[in-house]
């Protein structure tokens, strides 16, 4: 199995410098988003998982499961771009690299060997893991073919992909830690107002090729009140599940977290043009990072 993991990393390695740029071959997997998912993913097992500490890098079992879950995640961002090509043409013209750069069969390759390690050490963890990566691979298929041109069924993709990151640690390990399907929550709710936030900064391309996202379909006014209503709904589980933990440094943590949120909604209320939204989009990437290092204090 080690023999077929190096293998297969080798080769994504020859394709990356032998048919385009490395550098394009990182955007294309989002180098910086796989950091943030392994760094979120250690802080969950070293931090909330029970007597963790002291076996946590002797710990192989872990290390394959965030091994196989960067690989689903970089084969969805590959297949993803893969689909968007013409949509990304007008909305991010300079980050377009397949077909450009990288040429579309090895985009649909790179899909392939990427999904297919992270199936196969699913294999290895058990059944649980390994259903939740062929339902992994699967879904974001579809999401990058169908679903994300569909009005909020692809935003909620998204963010539940994102969350079971984070549970499937609990499910693996230790389903009744409460604290984690918390995290897994925060996770969930955060991506998903910023997946909608990235419609509504996204419109022009998207209404140019047929796209039916909620920000086309809603328009920007009802859109934000959809943001408005899942932010409350946001709000309202947290304090109902942290009733239940009595954690005094959640509560603290959490404080701290709802400023921010307080900042997006002013400035939600107040944007009205593309700049506008990928500023929001910022905010919520800030926030999603402050969640990850409140573990820490947690």
């Amino acid at each position: 199995m080690r023999h077929l993991l190096f293998i297969s990393w080798l080769f994504l390695i020859f394709l990356a410098t032998k048919e385009f740029y490395i550098k394009a071959f990182l955007k294309l997997i989002r180098w910086n988003n796989l950091l943030i998912i392994a760094f979120s993913q250690y802080l969950v097992r070293y931090f909330l998982i029970e007597n963790a500490r002291n076996s946590i890098f002797n710990d192989w079992k872990f290390l394959i499961l965030v091994i196989s879950t960067l690989c689903i995640a970089a084969g969805g961002y590959v297949i993803n771009d893969y689909f968007d090509v013409k949509i990304d043409q007008i909305n991010k013209p300079k980050e377009v690299f397949v077909g450009r750069v990288i040429k579309r069969r090895y985009a649909l390759l790179m899909h392939q060997v990427f999904s297919g390690i992270g199936i196969i050490l699913g294999l290895l963890l058990g059944w649980r893991i390994f259903l939740i990566n062929i339902f992994s691979v699967s879904i974001l298929w579809f999401y990058a073919s169908i679903f994300k041109k569909k009005p909020f069924s692809g935003n909620v993709i998204v963010a539940f992909l994102t969350a079971m990151s984070i549970s499937e640690i609990a499910i693996f390990y230790d389903p009744d830690r409460i604290i984690i399907h918390i995290y897994a929550l925060f996770a969930f709710f955060i991506n998903l107002i910023r997946e909608i936030i990235k419609d509504l900064e996204d419109m022009k391309g998207d209404a140019a090729h047929g796209s039916k996202t909620l920000a086309i379909v809603l328009g920007i006014r009802k859109t934000k009140n959809v943001i408005y209503s899942l932010l409350v709904l946001f709000v309202v589980l947290v304090l109902i599940l942290l009733a239940k933990l009595s954690n005094h440094n959640l509560w603290i943590c959490f404080g701290i977290l709802a400023m921010f949120l307080m900042l997006l909604v002013y400035k939600l209320i107040l944007a009205d043009r593309k700049s506008h939204f990928a500023q929001l989009s910022s905010i919520c990437k800030i926030i999603i990072l402050l969640g990850v290092a409140s573990i820490v204090f947690v």
